[in-house]
């Protein structure tokens, strides 16, 4: 029997406790010694089976899509793209920041999507003891000067770089695509455009939460984002605030 939890609820509750099973990780496999690629390995490892089988339990008929246990076999792809419904998960996206000791820059991501668009989802931020949900929809704070946008703290998109200096704005810097989309709901950000590709598991929770909080959220032709698609992967993306988005998708689409 299904978790009498509602999606916003359950995304929510698994969110948290998938972070609490990373945080001890982190402190058990640190205080060891671990290097960083034990670390990486061991997190995801128990993340995900925490993960999957809290989800299996609480919604059984339910395909899930999780970046750690990729759905190859032909039977099992064909059963979530017959779904209407399908839960798509990341338990630890970020795990380059997981795995170095202080980052809080991580994320743990839980949605589900009803014909491909996300409908309930919550982005868990485990060291900062965050949470962002679509049950629990966030106000996005006023912010006035320069327009910020966020990159990646290792590879910053030249498009989005490209962007930032026609709009004469900043970069921030940071590591893992939720706590990118979440710094732009918290209002730390304005502007996360990404042109390099990402999977569905990366963006799907966060543009879930994000939507929820009134941002804009779409392809970088304008187009909506689609989930559960049999090939997951997403090449490009737009979250911003709702009065950016014609004039950064014009930028975007003029220097690309």
């Amino acid at each position: 029997m299904d978790d009498p939890r509602t999606d916003h609820e359950l995304a929510a509750d698994l969110a948290v406790a998938t972070g609490e099973v990373l945080l001890a990780v982190r402190i058990r496999e640190f205080s060891r010694g671990a290097d960083s690629a034990e670390v990486k390995k061991i997190g995801d490892f128990e993340a995900n089976r925490f993960l999957m089988d809290a989800l299996r339990t609480a919604r059984p008929t339910d395909p899930i899509l999780s970046e750690e246990e990729k759905d190859t076999p032909a039977a099992v792809t064909a059963t979530r793209l017959a779904s209407r419904r399908a839960w798509i998960v990341d338990p630890v996206d970020g795990t380059r920041e997981f795995s170095e000791v202080g980052r809080d820059d991580w994320a743990v991501h839980v949605a589900v999507c009803h014909d491909g668009s996300p409908v309930a989802g919550a982005v868990a931020l485990p060291a900062q003891d965050l949470l962002f949900s679509t049950g629990n929809p966030s106000t996005v704070p006023e912010h006035e000067g320069p327009i910020r946008f966020i990159v990646s703290r290792t590879r910053p998109q030249p498009i989005a770089v490209a962007v930032k200096d026609a709009f004469g704005g900043t970069l921030v810097e940071m590591g893992s695509a939720g706590a990118k989309a979440m710094a732009i709901v918290r209002g730390h950000a304005d502007v996360y455009l990404h042109a390099g590709g990402q999977y569905e598991w990366d963006s799907c929770a966060p543009v879930a939460v994000a939507r929820a909080a009134g941002l804009w959220c779409s392809r970088l032709d304008g187009s909506p984002l689609a989930y559960n698609n049999a090939d997951p992967m997403i090449s490009d993306l737009l979250i911003c605030r709702a009065e950016l988005a014609e004039e950064v998708l014009a930028a975007a689409n003029s220097t690309s």
